[in-house]
């Protein structure tokens, strides 16, 4: 097998790569075929989605995401907290780095996935159900990689030169491992946030904020501390941040829309930068799941069935609790953003929020009484990126199709391999001007780069 064109040899853990991106074929060759044929055939009027479109007419992918090398965390570390630091340590046993908290051994995620894990797409077929009678062995990969062998997993010039290749004008770029971050830390605040600085400063310096107006990475804030939340955030927009990540869940004992908070949720709001709250380890395994006989510190691929989906419920109880807490009546210019956190829920969750506020007419949370109908707050203050085996017009049905995002997960192994097959659900059911404002021109609103 040839190595792929952008990068060197490939390395194969326990699998095959049979993928067209790591064949290294051009766009005009096998590479975007399929997804160029299905998304022209019917739209030649889209120009969004041809070919030979120029590059600032393209989509965007609101989900994408790089795999952090071993000195992410540890680079750009204070001295006073460098025994503290997010580290990786290499295994004499496998080669293959683990990841540790200062000298504790991580939870959630153990080996770095930069050295191992699944090929783009990989695993995608499962959440389609085709696997169903050839997959026993559940969520383990069939397709092993190490992204070293993927510069355009872990650079910015090879993740570019990709994004040609894959038809695209650019991409929103998220952590992988970097989510599961604060929850491990919320404990000690200063050794927190000298590691968010750190990570946010390697972030600019290896991917930049909003490089080339084409790659936007989402420097990652907590709430645990308000000053050194707003801090952090005045630095990381001074140097050109299009967007912010904040961890789902609550703030260990208290709101995101607590009142305390105002100052942060104002300068965003002044801003005019949209927050996302990508999928993130929310803590519910030890805060929930271990109130039910679970364990409270699962690494990721080796969680029970109940963890799991104990984990799937801290989007919608983030939101419930924003909206019901009146951070919208205060801040109603607030954009936020739903990453990797699916879209079944969104339809049920606003019937929910409508039928609480009715019931509890005349009581107030921290943030005092519940102001207007909390469904019309979700589709004015919400942008949802669905789960590509999800329905995108469904969802647009619910909160309108300008506030629906295309988002790939690429290079993760449960997402897309060819971002813009994306679009397959919306050809024949969305008109040319909807599809474009999933694909391209919300994201592109909200970045503000021209839509």
């Amino acid at each position: 097998m040839p190595a792929p064109s952008y990068v060197g040899g490939i390395r194969v853990h326990g699998g095959h790569i049979g993928q067209s991106w790591a064949r290294g074929a051009s766009l005009e060759q096998a590479h975007l075929a399929p997804a160029l044929e299905t998304l022209t055939t019917g739209l030649v009027k889209m120009p969004l989605l041809q070919p030979e479109t120029p590059v600032e007419r393209r989509p965007i992918d609101s989900d994408g995401h790089y795999y952090e090398p071993y000195d992410a965390f540890t680079r750009h570390i204070e001295a006073k907290y460098r025994s503290r630091a997010v580290n990786v340590r290499v295994s004499a046993r496998d080669g293959l780095g683990r990841l540790y908290y200062g000298d504790q051994k991580a939870g959630l995620i153990r080996v770095v996935q930069c050295d191992y894990t699944g090929a783009p797409g990989s695993r995608a077929g499962a959440f389609l159900g085709i696997h169903d009678d050839e997959d026993p062995g559940g969520w383990s990969q069939p397709e092993m990689i190490s992204a070293h062998d993927f510069p355009a997993m872990m650079h910015r010039a090879n993740r570019l030169a990709l994004l040609d290749d894959q038809g695209l004008d650019g991409t929103l770029l998220f952590p992988s491992l970097g989510v599961s971050v604060e929850h491990e830390l919320h404990d000690d605040t200063d050794v927190l946030y000298a590691n968010l600085r750190s990570f946010n400063r390697w972030l600019e310096e290896d991917w930049g904020f909003a490089a080339d107006g084409r790659l936007f990475a989402a420097p990652m804030i907590s709430l645990v501390d308000v000053e050194q939340a707003v801090a952090e955030t005045e630095r990381v927009l001074a140097a050109g941040a299009r967007l912010l990540h904040l961890r789902l869940g609550p703030i260990y004992g208290e709101s995101a829309a607590d009142p305390g908070r105002d100052r942060f949720w104002g300068l965003v709001q002044e801003a005019d930068v949209p927050v996302s709250f990508h999928v993130s380890d929310a803590g519910y395994h030890e805060l929930w799941g271990a109130q039910w006989g679970e364990l409270p510190r699962p690494p990721l691929q080796h969680q029970s069935p109940f963890n799991n989906y104990l984990a799937g419920t801290s989007a919608q109880d983030t939101f419930a609790n924003l909206i019901l807490n009146n951070l919208f009546e205060r801040f109603p210019r607030l954009k936020v953003l739903s990453i990797e956190n699916g879209a079944s829920w969104v339809k049920p969750l606003m019937k929910r929020l409508d039928k609480v506020a009715f019931m509890t007419r005349g009581q107030a949370g921290v943030g005092g009484p519940v102001a207007g109908r909390p469904s019309e707050t979700f589709q004015r203050n919400f942008y949802v990126c669905p789960f590509f085996e999800e329905d995108p017009v469904e969802l647009a049905e619910a909160i309108g199709y300008d506030h629906v995002l295309f988002g790939s997960d690429w290079p993760h192994p449960e997402g897309l391999e060819q971002p813009l097959n994306f679009a397959d659900k919306l050809v024949d059911r969305a008109d040319p001007v909807e599809t474009a404002r999933v694909m391209r021109g919300n994201i592109a609103g909200l970045i503000r780069v021209d839509a």
